[in-house]
């Protein structure tokens, strides 16, 4: 019997040796994880981290800053209440309600180029730099005009291997300027978030590794040919800003500051996100707040110009928020993945109304209406996002009509 219970209590001391040291041994590799590049793939979105990460992403990715230069554009403010509520689905919803359902951070409505409404939440404020997602898209859409007014991108039939030696001889260096503008190249790839191995989920697991973005996209490959059908994947606005800084010779960032955000009287220093190799992420992550957000829809209401110069060619603005093809229309579109219709990285809602819109994963938008002369921007961590794309139209639609006076 004694040697029974001796026996057992070396089995205990045993389990207990290797209790502890599976602990240490989890809490080392817990401690590693939190200080690892790996920890921004792991907390990027979660619940508990998102709101703060979605307004300080300096601490998330490294970054380049946009610095603002010249005269500010001035906003003036005449607030006007909003309208309580909106018509979505036939039922009669709070506007109050729906920001807080949506998970807004940031919520600005400029009516005739002057501010009507200003609100923040979660934590945020006027000087929150909120992360635009791919906001960033449309913003990289108007350096790509600008690109080829100086005369930097010869045509926009050119294929982007003309721009990006690293992508000769690949299925995204046959592709088309335009057709990756339009989100129509044809190229195989994953845009699913809810997937974890899903094409783009590796691709922000990549940032923090130091992988060239180059490298991100070489081995796509095509699964029809370009211009054919509308499908909206972030690899082709890796490509559209790899042809960006090969044409014009500058990093995205530096094109930005000086074509742009400078002549377009920002207020504000703004940054641009980057992976670990140091290359913009031309697919999202424009960091910035509320007010030159708002600046920024605002100059492409007026056509591209502010105060008489013109930063972006307004036959640009205008080629930008107009589908140019069948399969880019907005509607039930069997050669279209989506029921927005699409132009040069800026989306056209069901029913157009000449109104258009920037998206931004996470509920971020740069809504303009040239007919009422409204620009809404919305900044959200809002989880449902995906499904509150249409209910978000139409809650801006009956925004932008209420100021109108209909």
């Amino acid at each position: 019997m004694a040697s029974i219970i001796m026996t057992l209590r070396k089995i205990s001391r045993i389990f207990l040796w290797l209790l502890g040291a599976l602990l240490i041994i989890a809490i080392a590799g817990y401690i590693w994880l939190r200080n690892s590049p790996y920890w921004v793939g792991v907390t990027l979105f979660a619940d508990d981290y998102r709101v703060a990460n979605f307004r300080s992403m300096d601490t998330v990715f490294p970054f380049e800053p946009v610095s603002r230069s010249g005269p500010v554009w001035a906003l003036e403010t005449a607030p006007r209440a909003l309208p309580e509520s909106f018509g979505f689905n036939g039922q009669d919803l709070a506007l109050s309600a729906f920001l807080e359902r949506t998970e807004t951070t940031g919520f600005l409505v400029l009516h005739q180029g002057q501010i009507a409404h200003e609100s923040y939440y979660l934590g945020g404020d006027e000087t929150s730099q909120f992360t635009s997602w791919s906001v960033a898209k449309s913003v990289l859409s108007a350096l790509i005009g600008i690109a080829i007014d100086e005369g930097h991108i010869a045509d926009i039939t050119d294929p982007i291997e003309r721009y990006v030696p690293a992508l000769a001889g690949t299925a995204y260096g046959a592709v088309p300027i335009e057709d990756a503008l339009t989100m129509s190249s044809g190229i195989g790839f994953d845009e699913d978030y809810d997937n974890p191995m899903s094409d783009v989920n590796m691709l922000f697991v990549s940032f923090p590794m130091g992988t060239p973005l180059a490298e991100t996209i070489h081995g796509q490959d095509a699964l029809r040919p370009p211009g054919e059908y509308n499908n909206y994947i972030s690899s082709d606005s890796i490509a559209l800003g790899l042809a960006l800084e090969g044409a014009t010779g500058m990093s995205a960032h530096a094109y930005l500051q000086s074509r742009l955000w400078g002549p377009m009287g920002a207020e504000a220093d703004a940054f641009w996100s980057t992976n670990r190799a140091g290359d913009i992420l031309p697919l999202c992550c424009l960091n910035a707040t509320l007010r030159d957000y708002g600046r920024f829809g605002q100059l492409y209401l007026q056509n591209g110009a502010r105060d008489g110069q013109q930063i972006v060619p307004a036959d640009w603005v205008a080629a930008s928020v107009t589908p140019s093809a069948p399969h880019l229309e907005p509607g039930d579109n069997p050669a279209s993945s989506w029921t927005f219709g699409y132009g040069y990285h800026w989306w056209i809602p069901e029913e157009p109304q000449g109104d258009y819109t920037a998206i931004g994963i996470w509920g971020q938008y740069i809504y303009v209406d040239p007919v009422r002369e409204v620009v809404i921007v919305k900044t959200s961590a809002d989880y449902h996002f995906d499904d509150n794309d249409h209910e978000t139209i139409a809650a801006f639609r009956a925004i932008a009509r209420d100021l109108a006076g209909e």
